[in-house]
């Protein structure tokens, strides 16, 4: 029998890999990697349930290291675990098209569940893995059949709890009785300026304490220690826990482990020898031995879990089939089958049906009519929700029913995006959040997070300019479409009434690998009315709205509340013998990818007399209009006025429009 080997070797292993690799591409974050190591160790071989074969294993524990910059760390248990992470892959850490990248990137390496490095997100991810596994197993499983029960565990450094994004979601998580949800902070008491203790000095203990966590200080080196405190934590299935490490920096190194300098630099390779002698590892650089593979490779372990796991749910199929084809296809992503005729039906329904109201009305409507074709919509606002109108008829909040379907976030825009980025990753739900389109900028990079993560997530923004009025330039949004459309692989929409708000909706949910920002309106907007190939045309991203009465000679761009000022400037022009179309554009991103012969047919390239009117900042749409074009927009701060003052005031009138035409004609 062979003889165990010591847990610190096994947990050295990592800290020579980490030190290895950050070396060999003169880059990276050893520190971490080496500090964490022990506590690495004992979660990922003794508590941690999962398949390297399978890293989608439906049922799996979620591991997040949100401290990201030590993705070494998480690259090393990767590969010493038997995912498909080789040795050539550590050697190729931070180079091009490696499937180690400098942080840790979702869909590049087997076994990473999200993208982390922007500080504190993968914590707000972990916060919304545990909604989703407990608002799903509350949903699917039945007596004798826990088919979903997994934990959700995280890895966090100091940076990650002081950024304010991880007071927002702790103190959710807190609330909401998130019991598998397990977090260790990794307390070594250095960042990259130095020793935190001269502008970090929470007591961090108590500030968890004060959200309802579970809080246990340990020795992070002690494995005896960690592998305690985690038990208690499993233990505990009403709070979240977090296990407050004591740890040392870079530990292994003799003359840089607890010093900012291995932080964020190689070790160097005079103190790598040092190193290895230290911590008694006589082998070359990224040579393991056999016997340390062995004790790592977790296959065996995963395939026996999963195939245990795989029999109850063969079970479960039988007993409760129905349940079980609607778990498989939430979790795939796929849409119902008859997803798509109902949501057409109901389009042609808004159509057939004018209403004029504001398209944050409109949305709801879409909200209530598309619910219940879709039971994986999870909704969520930041305490707007009699404002953005994203409560339905079918609502059941999570706070009161852990099977329900409404999130109520409170004010925490960063964290409710960033929540809504770990549910859409966990799968079986379409996660949409909502705020005004002004607060957008507290949510601002995990948005880039859901198009940076190709994940399906709606962010719904009302009050979308300077309509929004009396509430005045801290709240009129001006900046922020041009933002999001500037912003790759995520899809703005900007809808015009019922219809196109309805379409909007509608594609967002479709489009399974882009994120969607559905931007809507305060005050009321008038029915445009369109033929078939009109509303077909919506799904395009742009169309014609209104055709030219003889010959073309302009054209005129809009979107949004523009729409309705767009076309009463078209009547008039029409009407002094002007040949004028309007073209809508609710969603430029899509639109320009359609082919050259459509974008031709609404755009055609020798009209070159273009003006764009959009209650936004002017810059975004000169790609469209040209330099010898004109754009009616915003290039300044809005006023605190009524809505029809402040329109007239900017400049969004007919006779302005009308005018702005002729000049370019």
């Amino acid at each position: 029998m062979p003889t165990p080997i010591n847990e610190r070797k096994l947990a050295n292993a990592i800290r020579v890999l980490a030190m290895d690799a950050v070396q060999q591409a003169n880059s990276g974050h050893p520190g971490a990697p080496m500090g964490m190591a022990d506590i690495a160790e004992v979660l990922w071989r003794k508590f941690l349930k999962h398949n390297p074969k399978d890293p989608n294993w439906l049922n799996r524990d979620r591991f997040v290291l949100s401290n990201g910059h030590g993705s070494m760390l998480q690259y090393a248990l990767l590969h010493l675990s038997g995912y498909d992470v080789s040795i050539d892959d550590l050697k190729s850490f931070r180079q091009l098209h490696s499937k180690t990248p400098g942080h840790p990137e979702y869909g590049y390496t087997a076994g990473v569940e999200t993208t982390t490095g922007p500080l504190g997100q993968g914590l707000a991810n972990a916060v919304g893995f545990a909604i989703a596994e407990k608002t799903l197993a509350s949903q699917f499983n039945q007596d004798g059949f826990e088919i979903i029960n997994h934990h959700t565990y995280c890895f966090v450094g100091d940076g990650c709890l002081m950024e304010g994004i991880s007071h927002e979601v702790c103190s959710l998580a807190g609330t909401l009785n998130l019991g598998k949800l397990i977090v260790y902070y990794d307390d070594n008491g250095i960042s990259i300026d130095g020793e935190v203790e001269g502008w970090f000095s929470d007591d961090t203990q108590k500030r968890f304490e004060s959200y309802g966590w579970q809080v246990q200080k340990i020795d992070g080196h002690d494995s005896n220690a960690i592998s305690q405190a985690t038990q208690n934590a499993l233990n505990e299935t009403q709070k979240p826990s977090l296990i407050i490490c004591k740890t040392v920096i870079g530990a292994g190194s003799p003359n840089k482990q607890g010093k900012e300098d291995c932080h964020g630099s190689p070790l160097g390779a005079d103190e790598i020898v040092l190193t290895r002698e230290t911590l008694a590892w006589t082998d070359k650089a990224f040579e393991i031995p056999q016997t340390i593979y062995d004790a790592w490779n977790g296959v065996a372990k995963g395939e026996t879990l999963q195939g245990n796991w795989q029999a109850d749910f063969d079970n479960y199929k039988k007993a409760y089939p129905q349940l079980a084809k609607e778990l498989l296809r939430r979790m795939s992503g796929d849409l119902p089958d008859d997803f798509e005729q109902k949501a057409t039906a109901f389009i042609k329904d808004c159509q057939a049906n004018p209403e004029n109201i504001a398209t944050r009305k409109a949305s709801q409507n879409a909200i209530n009519a598309l619910q219940p074709l879709l039971p994986e919509l999870l909704g969520g606002s930041a305490d707007l929700a009699g404002s953005n109108l994203t409560w339905f008829k079918n609502a059941k909040a999570l706070e009161t029913d852990p099977a329900g379907n409404y999130i109520h976030y409170g004010v925490r825009e960063f964290g409710m995006t960033a929540i809504a980025n770990g549910i859409a990753l966990h799968g079986g739900f379409v996660p949409y959040v909502a705020t005004f389109l002004m607060f957008m900028e507290y949510a601002r990079n995990a948005v880039r997070m859901s198009a940076l993560m190709k994940q399906r997530v709606l962010h719904i923004y009302t009050h979308d300019s300077i309509g929004l009025g009396e509430d005045g330039p801290t709240h009129q949004p001006i900046e922020q479409l041009a933002s999001l459309r500037s912003t790759p692989n995520l899809h703005t929409w900007r809808p015009c009434d019922t219809v196109e708000s309805a379409v909007a909706w509608v594609q967002a949910i479709k489009a399974k690998t882009t994120p969607s920002a559905l931007i809507f309106s305060r005050q009321n907007l008038p029915h445009q009315a369109r033929d078939d190939e009109q509303v077909a045309g919506i799904a395009k991203g742009g169309y014609v709205l209104a055709k030219e009465k003889g010959e073309l000679q302009a054209v005129i761009i809009a979107t949004g509340s523009e729409i309705a000022l767009a076309m009463s400037a078209y009547d008039t022009l029409s009407d002094e013998g002007v040949g004028v179309r309007v073209v809508s554009m609710p969603c430029a991103e899509v639109f320009v990818k359609q082919d050259k012969a459509y974008i031709e047919s609404v755009l055609p390239n020798a009209i070159r007399a273009r003006v764009a009117v959009e209650a936004s900042h002017t810059d975004y749409w000169y790609k469209f209009v040209g330099l010898d074009g004109k754009v009616i927009g915003m290039t300044t701060f809005g006023e605190s006025a009524p809505a029809k003052d402040l329109f007239k005031h900017f400049g969004f009138t007919v006779e302005n429009v009308v005018n702005a035409v002729k000049e370019v004609m």
